[in-house]
């Protein structure tokens, strides 16, 4: 597998790289006022006293950027594997001059620190006015919940801080480390959210300092950060800290069935550290002597099939050992049963989520030959189907989407592969996600596809190297800028840029009213109309180089997925 299609697989840390593998290197819109530090920006919060640096929008716009700001007590000895213990007061000020690390993970580039002492945010303002405050567009990162970070060479404000708005982007502890759950008071699970929670209880604290107005909070992520925001509408934690919410492409109520416990994943992790398995003590005293690299780098090891299945640690139910639980109950049924935190809701996918890696498998002979030698062992890890009826949800997807042939490269097979990972991994749960909440949530539900193909993508063909579809996490190539992957979109009369003031204005006026329409100060979405999420309509707005409104996304398909998964609602 070259570097590239590795990159991708780790779900956006392929920003680091070009599709030949290679890092990309571009200027990141970084300018101090003066070259003296008594010119940096300094914002005096509750906390205390933090110390930032100037940076310039893509339209010239000032703007002051605070990084690598700890939220919360370095989880590291005896706090690895804890909870998160809040930081109450900074004794001296705070640096946040200079990007802080990521959490352990593989690391792909250079530049791309990690340390264990990750539990930082980012936050990026126009100006501190305690008359008018801004809202607070709160962004949590992408990467299966085993990569990525808040930084900004990947979350940046380059865009959209030509808006009067407070963005800020944080880290969560990842992968073992994130999220190990053995099913008792040992490690009940969920940390990488709880830090989540520390982060929002932060901002509440801190952020009208920065001129952010902490009632008006929208929490947004993408993938594993939108599983996240749907998770925090139902747990008891979270009740009162955001006032609207955006999931991108991921939901965690799907054909997936959310466990109490994962210890097979703890296993597996002290397995490959060389740590006894022997009992859950056992595993967590030896895995609390290794390193944070230690874990970073043996993530790929984590994996069952190639770099199947994307999700590996998931949300846990937690069972109750007298710790403040994150999750109590299945999502799906905190919805139903009216433990909903009911706030103005946008949902979407792209048109084209994770097609690429139906590539990976028709191009590696090994993967190709094991899907079709044991599909009924394969499927299953690779499109998470229940074990319970694993067996005839493999045959009734292998005969409705690959017409019962083997994987190949025939193109109709290889575009039902594309679907299957396309719905599996994202599609289906959003599905899902937009019906429940549009019936359940007395509060607006909108949803949208997003199918732009624009200058860069998150997979380009790897001979023409131009994109060809509207990939898993494209859209955020227009929200933020990410210097990591690509040059800032320059103002121009591309469509590339319009996208971004499109896109930037649906999130801007969305936080500030919880409706994303023009409100008079936005032109650009003069022609957007998009109307409410309905069970039974179902339409949806499409964002493309033009806006339109549709309906039924996918249901030709994803009507096979409800027969084997009923949604129950």
């Amino acid at each position: 597998m070259s570097r590239g299609t590795f990159c991708l697989l780790f779900l956006f840390i392929c920003v680091f790289c070009g599709s030949d593998g290679k890092r990309q290197n571009h200027h990141h819109h970084e300018r101090h006022a003066q070259n003296t530090a008594s010119q940096d920006p300094v914002t005096v919060t509750p906390s205390g006293s933090i110390r930032g640096s100037w940076m310039t929008t893509r339209r010239g716009r000032q703007y002051q950027a605070y990084r690598g700001i700890r939220y919360a007590e370095a989880p590291v000895g005896e706090l690895r594997f804890q909870p998160p213990r809040p930081i109450q007061t900074y004794t001296t000020e705070v640096d946040a001059t200079k990007e802080g690390p990521g959490c352990p993970q593989p690391v792909a580039s250079e530049t791309f620190f990690i340390d264990e002492d990750c539990l930082r945010l980012n936050v990026y303002t126009t100006g501190q006015d305690s008359k008018n405050l801004k809202p607070v567009l709160f962004y949590m990162h992408p990467g299966g919940f085993y990569s990525v970070s808040g930084r900004s060479d990947t979350s940046g404000g380059d865009y959209f801080l030509d808006r009067d708005i407070v963005v800020v982007s944080i880290n969560y502890r990842l992968a073992t480390l994130g999220f190990l759950a053995t099913g008792d008071e040992l490690a009940p699970g969920n940390n990488g959210f709880k830090d989540q929670v520390m982060a929002l209880r932060w901002v509440q604290k801190n952020i009208a300092a920065f001129g952010g107005n902490p009632n008006q909070v929208t929490i947004s992520g993408y993938s594993a950060g939108s599983f996240s925001v749907m998770l925090h509408m139902v747990s008891p934690m979270s009740k009162g800290l955001f006032h609207r919410a955006i999931s991108m492409s991921g939901s965690p109520i799907s054909q997936v069935v959310i466990p109490t416990k994962q210890p097979e994943l703890a296993v597996r992790q002290a397995r490959i550290l060389n740590c006894p398995t022997d009992s859950n003590k056992a595993i967590i005293d030896c895995l609390k002597t290794k390193t944070a690299k230690e874990f970073g780098d043996s993530l790929d090891q984590m994996f069952e099939f190639g770099y199947d299945p994307v999700l590996i640690w998931e949300p846990i139910i937690e069972p109750d050992f007298g710790q403040e639980r994150f999750l109590t109950m299945d999502p799906l049924e905190a919805i139903k049963t009216g433990k909903l935190y009911e706030v103005p809701y946008i949902i979407s996918q792209t048109k084209d989520e994770f097609f690429w890696k139906a590539y990976n498998v028709v191009d590696n002979a090994t993967l190709l030959n094991t899907m079709n030698n044991e599909w009924d062992r394969i499927a299953p890890i690779s499109f998470y189907l229940s074990p319970k009826t694993a067996k005839h949800a493999s045959d009734r997807l292998k005969q409705a989407f690959l017409s019962g042939k083997p994987v190949s490269r025939e193109p109709a097979v290889l575009k039902g592969l594309e679907n299957l990972y396309s719905d599996s991994i994202i599609g289906f749960g959003v599905h899902k996600l937009a019906i429940v909440m549009s019936k359940y949530s007395k509060q607006p539900v909108y949803k949208y596809e997003f199918a732009y193909v624009g200058n860069n993508s998150h997979y380009v063909d790897p001979k023409t190297n131009r994109p060809t579809g509207a990939a898993h996490h494209d859209d955020l190539i227009y929200l933020f800028g990410i210097p990591a992957g690509w040059p800032i979109i320059q103002v121009s009369e591309s469509k590339d840029s319009e996208l971004v003031d499109k896109m930037t204005a649906i999130f801007y006026n969305f936080a500030r009213t919880g409706n994303p329409h023009n409100t008079g100060d936005t032109p650009e979405l003069s022609s957007m109309t998009w109307p409410l999420m309905t069970p039974d309509k179902r339409e949806y707005l499409r964002i493309d180089e033009e806006f339109s409104v549709h309906s039924r996304l996918f249901e030709d398909r994803y009507n096979i997925w409800e027969e084997l998964y009923p949604i129950n609602c």
